[in-house]
């Protein structure tokens, strides 16, 4: 008996995302052996923010308006982005705010239109950029693993678990990266 192409199209594509999901799996583990974060709170915040965007994504008005991003680490979430009214700014931290076990909001969006794709792209270039940047830090026991690197509008966000030393060398490294207007400091302390 011959096996349809189709079939074989379809397995090769189901293989695929098998190993997509395993080399996923391996990053995370990876990363987690340098997060100070506990294994339930990196999934929490992974949790938050599916919440959190799906929530957003519910509100017509937001969806339809407003171009917003959630990031949550250790129970923060950091809102960027743009609303075109400050009513909607504050119900997008409100629809945050009410998502289970966020300790607190960080709403970071500009009241604007929504930023064009080019503006995006340049956004994410500048987020690779410091995150390389990130990788020539010589401090003691630093690792870039565990910094979250947000841009939005050339403003460059931090968020991660780190000691004070840590958290000025990161501020400086990303302070220095071309395109960066601003650095914005939403890092909690260790020490």
């Amino acid at each position: 008996m011959r096996t349809p192409l189709i079939l074989i199209v379809l397995v090769a594509a189901l293989l695929q995302g098998c190993a997509a999901v395993v080399a996923t799996g391996a990053a995370t583990g990876a990363v987690a052996i340098y997060d100070r974060r506990t294994t339930g709170i990196m999934l929490e915040d992974q949790n938050i923010e599916l919440k959190t965007a799906s929530r957003l994504r519910s509100d017509p008005a937001i969806s339809e308006q407003a171009h917003i991003n959630t990031t949550s680490f250790n129970l923060t979430v950091l809102l960027t982005g743009e609303t075109p009214t400050p009513e909607l700014r504050a119900r997008a931290e409100e629809i945050a705010r009410g998502v289970p076990h966020v300790k607190r909001v960080v709403n970071e969006l500009a009241v604007a239109a929504p930023s064009s794709m080019t503006a995006r792209a340049s956004d994410t270039l500048i987020t690779s950029k410091v995150k390389t940047g990130l990788l020539n830090i010589d401090l003691p026991e630093y690792s870039p693993e565990r910094v979250k690197v947000v841009t939005e509008a050339g403003a460059v966000y931090l968020m991660g678990l780190v000691t004070q030393p840590e958290a000025n060398a990161t501020i400086e490294k990303a302070r220095r990266v071309g395109g960066v207007q601003r650095v914005v400091n939403v890092f909690e302390y260790v020490d």
